[in-house]
């Protein structure tokens, strides 16, 4: 059985449901360690956001990988998210990476569960930079936000962190 079809199996798009996402570049080339890409990066995964109605929690572009923290709307599943951000990026930066391949085939995913598990994905998204060494503080990565949260729950997490 192909690796990828493992990935896929099982998976579901529940509405309103809140997902951790990992996306990983081909042979984990570091293709986001520069600031110009990881501008179009941030750009792309915003504008991403916006027209699909989808609720963009905590992101950290690290060189080889992105982890993502979403909440689905009613009109976009998971992968069609998923396919419309890696397409267009892929557009966008292959010039800039010399037409080389950018993503693995497939991503990670996980369904959050609970509140609990939800503010355990945020806090392990914003300190991933912290964990593989690129910064002493957590807040020092300019690559990375999570942002405050209200809609069906009371307490919030993270302060914005603005990259650069």
């Amino acid at each position: 059985m192909h690796k990828s079809h493992l990935l896929r199996k099982g998976r579901v798009s529940i509405p309103h449901h809140y997902y951790s996402i990992t996306l990983v570049t081909h042979k984990r080339t570091p293709y986001f360690s520069f600031l110009t890409i990881n501008r179009l990066v941030i750009k792309q995964l915003i504008d991403r956001c916006e027209k699909l109605s989808i609720d963009l929690i905590a992101f950290v572009i690290m060189p080889d990988h992105i982890h993502l923290l979403i909440q689905l709307s009613t009109t976009t599943t998971l992968s069609d998210f998923i396919r419309s951000f890696k397409g267009t990026l892929t557009s966008i930066l292959r010039p800039l990476i010399n037409n080389q391949r950018l993503w693995q085939r497939d991503y990670y995913d996980h369904m959050i569960r609970n509140e609990t598990e939800l503010l355990h994905n945020a806090r392990y998204i914003v300190a991933n930079p912290l964990r593989a060494k690129l910064v002493q503080k957590i807040g020092q990565y300019p690559y990375c936000c999570a942002n405050t949260y209200k809609k069906r729950h009371r307490r919030t997490f993270t302060a914005r962190l603005n990259p650069q």
